[in-house]
């Protein structure tokens, strides 16, 4: 077991060795530095270079993940081993992908292989559905009601915004409901025929207050005019707990499974991605599941030093944790990945926002960094001031398509020019020879700034597989790294308990003395407006 605060040590000796030398100065000392960090996995350039990290240091890093037992822990993971300790789980979402003819790795694996089964007989089941659905309803088509909340809601968004072509017909429309806020709701329905509205419920637990209370209101207005018998057909259930969705009366036809061997932020590649599948078709949300697989592949078998998640969650670990930067900003060029930084926040921040380890003791050092982000170019005139001259510098990933999904190629030119302009000032900075010290103290961007570009050849079902793939694997390297469990979220569990607790008080219950003054005090505003 690697002894965190030996690597900590040898890790800030390395930055010690670099302050005063500039990023630009360690492009100049190695001229094969673009080889070392970068790399190109299914025709997506990820470049690592603009980091503050020359070759000592990366070696370092390097050796400081094989200390941790990285090798062991990435293939427990691919085994089905309990990576999971806290609820006793494997972490199988992998399986959810595995095509048979292209393993990764894991053939010889039964828990890996029975996972596997069972991912692909539920999708199976999903191809029918659309089909029927499809067949149902014609070339009129359809709206499709997706109700769900955090990784039940964030990762098929992301999907259908990213993957639906800008001129797209498709019949099939789909709608999001994730809030408890029935405002958006309301709109929603206002625009909605309910003799052709489906209504996906998406919970693993099938427990859950925000998607149980929108159900609950989807459902009271398909039964206003359906009746309960046809209402009760046009309501899907995709859960962990098949037993609970059929007592809520849905069919058992009508009710995919998930499984406790995948998390909710885990869980894009699976049946709760039904409307993905029903608004862009079965074929090419299969081209997504084998973009992901690839990316699989290559963690499993590429080396450290070549690996695209191990390297993304070095160069974290080394800003997060050696130079101390406290955010990493997402930033991709392209409107159609606008919900990637809200899809990465959950990711990244539930699974490694923790300060206890495994074991169960503190860890003693920094994990997640505040994962936030927009859409560039919009952002250069929001944020981005900020991370030119602002006092604390953020780590930027910049993510842009090469080719288009239009026909406009002045416009996407301009949206590229910006993006590489955007890195390229963060790296250089600007001196400025202003006679006026003052004016020119103000107008100097200090640069040498880090950042990260990906590179996607297109935005397809296919790359953008590949790329959540690597966000999933990196998320893990780093977990394993800071020695942290990255499948559970006991915060969010807390905060779920305290509001069942609550809401019966702001209901009109007696306050017991346990609730805190404020709380107490607030309660009673929200009684008496």
């Amino acid at each position: 077991m690697a002894d965190r605060r030996i690597w900590w040590e040898r890790l800030a000796a390395h930055k010690q060795r670099l302050d005063g030398v500039r990023t630009t100065d360690i492009f100049a000392s190695e001229p094969d530095r673009m080889v070392q960090l970068s790399e190109v996995v299914g025709d997506t350039c990820f470049d690592f270079s603009k980091h503050k990290i020359d070759q000592s240091a990366l070696k370092a890093l390097l050796a400081f993940a094989a200390d941790t037992g990285l090798q062991h822990r990435i293939d427990e993971l691919f085994a089905g081993a309990v990576v999971n300790p806290s609820e006793r789980r494997p972490a199988l979402h992998a399986a959810l992908r595995a095509a048979e003819q292209r393993q990764v790795g894991a053939t010889d694996v039964p828990a890996f292989e029975a996972a596997r089964q069972s991912a692909t007989q539920t999708l199976e089941q999903c191809r029918q559905l659309v089909d029927t659905l499809r067949r149902q309803f014609g070339d009129d088509g359809f709206d499709v009601v997706h109700v769900g909340i955090g990784g039940s809601e964030l990762g098929p968004k992301l999907c259908l915004e990213a993957l639906t072509h800008p001129r797209s017909t498709d019949p099939v429309r789909v709608h999001y409901v994730g809030n408890v806020d029935a405002h958006p709701v309301d709109h929603l329905l206002a625009t909605l025929d309910p003799h052709r509205t489906v209504v996906c419920l998406v919970s693993k637990s099938f427990g859950t207050q925000e998607t149980l209370t929108n159900g609950a209101i989807l459902r009271r207005w398909l039964e206003a005019s359906l009746g309960p018998e046809l209402a009760a057909t046009r309501l899907v259930a995709i859960t962990a707990n098949p037993a609970r969705a059929i007592r809520y009366g849905i069919g058992a036809s009508q009710v995919l499974p998930i499984w406790d061997w995948v998390g909710g932020r885990y869980s894009v590649w699976s049946a709760v991605s039904l409307s993905t599948m029903l608004a862009l078709g079965y074929e090419r949300f299969a081209e997504f599941l084998a973009g992901a697989e690839a990316m699989d592949l290559h963690f499993r078998m590429a080396p450290f030093v070549r690996n695209v998640p191990v390297l993304m969650a070095l160069v974290g670990v080394w800003s997060r944790n050696v130079l101390g930067l406290p955010g990493h900003c997402v930033v991709p060029y392209d409107e159609r990945l606008r919900h990637l930084p809200a899809f990465l926040q959950q990711l990244e921040m539930e699974s490694n926002g923790k300060s206890v380890a495994a074991d169960g003791s503190q860890i003693g050092h920094a994990t997640v960094p505040i994962i936030w982000g927009g859409v560039g170019s919009a952002t250069q005139h929001a944020f981005f001031q900020a991370l030119h001259q602002g006092e604390l510098a953020n780590v930027v990933e910049f993510i842009g398509a090469v080719t288009p999904a239009h026909d406009h190629d002045a416009s996407h030119k301009a949206l590229m020019a910006n993006m590489l302009a955007q890195s390229s000032a963060l790296l250089h900075g600007r001196q400025t020879d202003d006679a006026d010290p003052a004016l020119r103290a103000q107008r100097e961007c200090p640069g040498d700034r880090p950042s990260t570009t990906i590179l996607l050849p297109e935005l397809s079902p296919f790359t953008l597989g590949l790329l959540l793939a690597a966000y999933e694997h990196k998320v893990f390297v780093q977990s394993v790294l800071w020695g942290n469990n990255a499948f559970d979220q006991w915060g969010v569990e807390l905060g779920k308990q305290l509001a069942d607790e609550l809401l019966p008080l702001i209901d009109g219950g007696a306050i017991p003395d346990t609730v805190d003054a404020s709380t107490r005090l607030l309660i009673g505003r929200v009684r008496g407006l």
